[in-house]
């Protein structure tokens, strides 16, 4: 009696001592499997400091100090590289710069804006018309991306001669329009190009997003009465957004670091085209190292806010993506493992 009694006894402990011994060896392995992922992503992690956070740190320090001739606190003539603090930040507010500056970022806020948007518009009826099946659609696929393969200095000297005042666009639209001199003309002129050269990027993203749909789901909502725009609506835009989105968010952070083609087609110091990357590389090449790095870095809290809000607030987050694309596969494998259990013990 006092033996089945123990032997019940040690059942009873090893049976909840199991889920114990699952519980620290799943803890092990999740431990293991962290420090593997770290020992693999080490190198990575390297380079990413030594290119991206090394610049990043240097240029700002770099924005804290002043070269050249200036006045101490005591106001002595001093030479040489000296420590100005936040000085080459409060010039760009608020000193003799501040309306080139305020000028400059309404310039490439408007640019990002205007571009991006008649971009995306493009794009997606580019890829729209590539993804369809027709006589020659390799010709047009490969047309359609010719833009996207041109230098834009090259582009920026072809639409500069199509936009001059004896140009191609004046002899369309049989107007003398100063298109490369200072003005909004301008501005219209690098948006048109710009619109040109970037939105077959855009587009063929889109595609590649397109050609991952199942035909069987549109010819399920045509069976089911669907029209064209009701099936754009409802199956084209919900599952092409990741790619779509991505799209948006690489032209958002190139175009606002446009320099080269307003730089070509309309020329530097133009005050109706100026964006911050042209009036840091004029500071610099002025030898005013500081004030470049401050409006360089000014230039990438801009951008990394972007970047921030339009992840969090449109769901471009691809890391959250896969990481859920991760959970469910787990949950999968975890069902199948219940099955298989279950139907053993039957």
């Amino acid at each position: 009696m006092t033996t089945t009694h123990d032997e019940r006894s040690a059942a009873a402990n090893a049976a909840a001592a199991a889920p114990r011994a699952r519980r620290t060896r799943k803890g092990g392995d999740a431990r293991s499997q962290r420090r593997l992922a770290a020992l693999l992503l080490s190198p990575t992690l390297l380079v990413l400091a030594l290119v991206i956070g090394y610049p990043v740190l240097a240029g700002f320090r770099e924005s804290l100090f002043a070269r050249g001739e200036g006045l101490d606190e005591n106001g002595f003539v001093v030479e040489g590289t000296r420590f100005v603090g936040l000085d080459n930040y409060t010039a760009i507010f608020s000193g003799d710069g501040a309306d080139a500056f305020w000028n400059a970022f309404g310039n490439t806020s408007f640019f990002t804006f205007t571009t991006v948007i008649l971009e995306t518009v493009i794009g997606v009826g580019m890829a729209l018309i590539m993804h369809q099946a027709f006589r020659g659609r390799a010709f047009v696929r490969a047309s359609i991306l010719v833009p996207w393969a041109i230098p834009t200095a090259i582009s920026g000297l072809l639409w500069r001669w199509i936009f001059q005042a004896d140009g191609a666009a004046n002899a369309v639209l049989r107007q003398q329009i100063l298109w490369t001199a200072d003005g909004f003309p301008a501005k219209l002129a690098v948006i048109t190009a710009e619109v040109w050269k970037t939105s077959p990027f855009i587009g063929l993203l889109v595609l590649a997003g397109l050609q991952m749909i199942p035909r069987d789901v549109y010819e399920a909502a045509r069976v089911d009465g669907a029209t064209a725009f009701q099936q754009f609506r409802s199956i084209t835009l919900p599952l092409v957004k990741p790619a779509l989105l991505v799209a948006v968010l690489f032209r958002m952070l190139d175009v606002l670091r446009m320099f080269d083609l307003p730089a070509v087609l309309i020329g530097v110091n133009q005050d109706s085209v100026e964006t911050l990357t042209m009036i840091a590389w004029f500071e610099a090449s002025n030898l005013r190292y500081g004030s470049a790095a401050a409006y360089a870095t000014i230039l990438f809290v801009y951008i990394a806010l972007i970047a921030y809000l339009f992840v969090k607030l449109l769901g471009a987050d691809i890391i959250g993506e896969a990481r859920e694309q991760t959970k469910r596969a787990e949950r999968t494998k975890h069902a199948d493992r219940r099955r298989k259990t279950k139907a053993v013990a039957s």
